[in-house]
């Protein structure tokens, strides 16, 4: 229950967040061009909380459903309009005001997630060192020449200081069709640049890319000491805790991680007698390991993490930390990158080149965003850059409804001259509405597959 409660919170944090920027890049784009706001949404149906200076300004609303919102303005082609608003009312605008109010929405998402990772930028992310572990010969990366010890330097010239940076790299370069370049130092110290080759029908998906990719992290020899657990998980409910020691299980002794970690693997949905010492006692334990899919069969997984050493610890750990200006720029980067990549996968999907697994509804964005709560507040952050992009991006397709389906009869307006037709309009937003609707059913379905798998 507290696991569902926490996704459920940060999910609804998330929409709140995305959804009140992006309607507020509308609401502010209105009030400077001079058009008459009478209603800013957060959500839709029952007002649950609602605020108005006076008759004349813009009401603030809180709706129970927060699936969305909107900024209403006065249009004549919406209802009646007093005489004395006409000046201010949106369909009397100049075209070039419509397309930035229009505009605003997204282009606001866009410029969210440039914040954020400004934000990230500068107060620094610390993280594991990508050096890599035993390299199997027949994986991609075997295949390319990587070496367990090899430490990962950058991608494609792009610095990886920490293991999520160098893997998040390879994946998102890995749908560019090209070999990627990886920048590594070796044991010995000594530099080396080598070329990752990733066939397409591997780089669509993600979790068989892992598998093949085959980088796996250094493991050094590390004491089975409980150091973190998941809400709601195996190891939470078995009452594991941090600090506590794993001795054995089922009469087998755990003399490292590793040893449990792959004692665990190999018991899914199976309870597993645990003996742990903790405050100098020793308790017996049940812990079952929830049993999840993966590339290599049903494994088991307890949802605990290990505590390394504290010199160990300092050793593999990286930070990496930016200026003022040098974040801008990173966080510029790091959107357009986004932004690009999402444009070049929706491209891919709609001529078949990829498959359409990748699309995300709502219940996977919920898990992520208490996945990436549970993790840190920066990985939350993160999280909401990466939607906002989509977000973004995708509210700027030519899809009538869509702020790029108005954009796009505003652009057909430009070249004739002439607003486009009531009937037609009428009829393309229909069409529309269908294709939303057709994408939606498809994420939702996609999401309960996932769930069942």
């Amino acid at each position: 229950m507290f696991s569902l409660l926490h996704t459920l919170f940060f999910f609804v944090l998330a929409l709140a967040v995305l959804i009140a920027f992006h309607e507020f890049g509308h609401f502010w784009a209105a009030r400077r061009l001079g058009v008459k706001v009478t209603r800013f949404s957060l959500g839709f149906g029952k007002p649950l909380w609602a605020y108005q200076k006076s008759p004349d300004d813009t009401e603030f609303v809180v709706c129970a459903l927060p699936l969305g919102g909107y900024v209403k303005m006065i249009d004549e082609r919406e209802g009646a309009v007093a005489p004395e608003d006409l000046p201010f009312a949106f369909n009397r605008q100049a075209l070039w005001k419509r397309v930035c109010v229009v505009a605003a929405g997204p282009v606001f998402n866009l410029l969210l997630a440039v914040l954020i990772y400004w934000a990230v930028f500068m107060l620094g992310e610390t993280g594991l060192r990508p050096v890599l572990g035993p390299v199997a010969a027949e994986t991609l990366a075997g295949q390319a020449g990587f070496r367990e010890g090899d430490e990962i330097v950058a991608v494609k010239g792009d610095p990886t200081p920490t293991w999520n940076a160098a893997l998040a790299a390879v994946v998102e370069t890995a749908v560019e069709e090209e070999p990627i370049q990886v920048e590594v130092k070796g044991a010995d110290g000594a530099a080396r640049v080598l070329v990752l080759t990733i066939p397409q029908e591997v780089a669509q998906e993600p979790e068989q890319l892992y598998q093949k990719l085959g980088f796996r992290p250094y493991e050094p020899a590390l004491p089975p000491v409980i150091d973190r657990v998941e809400p709601g998980s195996a190891a939470a409910a078995a009452q594991l805790k941090p600090g506590d020691l794993i001795v054995s299980a089922d009469g087998t002794a755990i003399k490292t991680w590793k040893e449990w970690v792959e004692f665990v693997r190999t018991h899914p949905d199976v309870a597993i007698r645990t003996v742990v010492e903790r405050e100098g006692a020793r308790r017996d334990l049940d812990i079952k390991p929830k049993g999840v899919d993966s590339a290599e069969g049903r494994v088991g997984r307890i949802g605990a993490a290990v505590r390394m050493p504290e010199d160990m610890e300092q050793s593999m750990r990286a930070e990496y930390r930016l200026g003022l200006f040098p974040a801008l720029g990173a966080a510029i980067d790091k959107t357009y990158g986004y932004a690009a990549l999402t444009l070049k996968m929706i491209g891919r999907m709609v001529i078949g080149k990829a498959k359409v697994d990748n699309l995300s509804g709502p219940i996977s964005i919920a898990q992520y965003a208490g996945q990436s709560a549970s993790v840190g507040f920066g990985q939350f952050l993160k999280f909401l850059a990466i939607v906002s992009i989509s977000l973004g991006v995708l509210n700027l397709l030519p899809i009538p409804v869509l702020d790029g389906g108005h954009l796009l009869f505003y652009l057909i307006e430009g070249v004739k001259g002439s607003p486009v037709s009531d009937r037609t309009l009428a009829y393309c937003q229909q069409v529309g509405m269908f294709i939303l609707l057709c994408l939606m059913v498809l994420a939702f379905f996609l999401d309960i597959e996932r769930l069942f798998n």
